[in-house]
């Protein structure tokens, strides 16, 4: 419940400048895929979906459906989320952060 108060009261503005390390890897323009995915469309969208970009198994195999709770769980720690996938990322430990990012993504993926 803590997590989506959090989100529920995060700041899209702050999100944005969170989102600037994001975008190394992705994009948020569909079908613009950098290293990552682009996350174009990713609420309610099922993990590994995308036919146009090659997932890790585990991802694919996860039948995780993006919501803000479940990318907040990735976000924070996508390795104990989803062991075996191909995200190098040592997460997010800050559920402020995360709720800023997430804030940010569903104001701008609307």
């Amino acid at each position: 419940m803590a997590t989506a108060t959090a989100r529920a009261d995060g700041d899209p503005a702050r999100g944005k400048g969170l989102f600037n390390a994001c975008a190394a890897c992705h994009s948020l323009e569909p079908g613009v895929h950098v290293l990552g995915p682009s996350l174009y469309g990713v609420f309610n969208r099922q993990a590994g979906e995308l036919a146009d970009y090659r997932y890790s198994r585990a991802l694919k195999r996860s039948g995780i459906i993006w919501t803000a709770d479940t990318l907040d769980a990735f976000i924070a720690d996508s390795q104990q989320f989803v062991p075996a996938n191909r995200m190098p990322y040592a997460g997010m430990p800050d559920a402020t952060d995360r709720a800023d990012l997430i804030a940010y993504l569903q104001q701008i993926l609307k």
